[in-house]
């Protein structure tokens, strides 16, 4: 729950962020669309929270002002 809150501030600030996801670091800008799509199937439910971005070229200095969630 801890990384959901951290992302959240992130999304009302308006503020880029940074997070890992299996290994892997990603900068998420602060323009990046949020959506929240749900799906039904027979058998489960899905919630599904989604950002999208276009993909810049990678910087090799990040802001220290990202908070990492």
């Amino acid at each position: 729950m801890a990384k959901l809150r951290r992302l959240a501030d992130a999304l009302e600030k308006d503020e880029p962020f940074r997070i890992q996801i299996a290994g892997v670091r990603i900068r998420v800008p602060e323009r990046a669309q949020f959506s929240i799509e749900h799906e039904l199937d027979d058998d489960e439910e899905e919630i599904e929270f989604q950002l999208k971005w276009p993909v810049e070229p990678h910087s090799e200095i990040e802001s220290e002002g990202e908070s990492l969630v």
